[in-house]
């Protein structure tokens, strides 16, 4: 695997996209002569607002083209659009300074067609081929795991906050991880700590807490206005977080 390949998991809320975005550009700020491909596995496209980009195109319209296609009784256009795939996952590419964005939609939305998600899921691991690093951020909960967009990763990130929930959570899917995917590296970052006393109890066996992560009042704001990651300071506790915790599970 030419890639290294890291897919970021977590409970919904607890600002799993928001560190995503932060590890993209920290990669991005680091090694400005590697290629680095962003890939939004939710279907609320969370990551783009995260990152600045403006998203055209994602894998499900590609993938819906061609069950419509399919369900029309248009067999021929259909194969036809499966041919190209891999060409038109090209268009759907958004070029960024320091990275590249790929929105996957909705996968396994109506109209599912198993042999054309498959196909479609081996054309991203094609795609991911040819860059250094792949940053994965899904849907809440298990679902990331669960859909297989990368059935091998190399670094495996939990995000959990200061509760007993979110720590079931990434249990839960670390548990699942083991039986569904491949990873080399697994690490977890404890986001929005409000109370340093109690981090301490937050525990996930066989997984070692790479960062404890304070709230950020900066950051919320910056939220609340609609400003991307990118727009925060360098020395962000978000962003300082995560850089502690890319070094440790030693991509940084």
């Amino acid at each position: 695997m030419k890639a290294k390949i890291l897919t970021v998991a977590g409970k919904g809320g607890v600002g799993k996209t928001s560190l995503c975005a932060s590890i993209v550009r920290l990669l991005a700020e680091r090694y400005p002569d590697k290629k680095i491909l962003a890939i939004d596995a939710d279907p609320a496209v969370g990551l783009s607002v995260a990152l600045g980009v403006d998203v055209k195109l994602t894998l499900d319209d590609i993938r819906m083209s061609i069950v419509d296609s399919v369900e029309n009784g248009n067999t021929n256009e259909a194969l036809e659009l499966l041919s190209e795939a891999r060409f038109k996952i090209f268009d759907a590419l958004v070029e960024e300074p320091g990275f590249a964005f790929l929105a996957i939609g909705r996968p396994e939305s109506s109209g599912c067609y198993c042999k054309v998600n498959s196909y479609l899921k081996e054309v991203i691991g094609v795609l991911a081929n040819n860059f250094d690093y792949v940053v994965i951020d899904g849907e809440a909960g298990i679902e990331q795991i669960q859909r297989r967009v990368m059935e091998k990763v190399s670094h495996l990130l939990l995000i959990t906050d200061q509760s007993k929930k979110g720590e079931q959570v990434i249990t839960t899917i670390k548990s699942v991880a083991d039986e569904l995917i491949a990873y080399e590296k697994v690490g977890c970052i404890v986001n929005r700590v409000t109370n340093p006393e109690l981090q301490d109890m937050i525990q996930v066996p066989g997984v070692d807490i790479l960062a404890y992560i304070p709230a950020d009042n900066v950051f919320a704001a910056n939220d609340i206005r609609g400003q991307s990651v990118m727009d925060l300071p360098a020395d962000s506790p978000v962003l300082m977080g995560v850089e502690e915790a890319l070094k440790k599970i030693e991509l940084l």
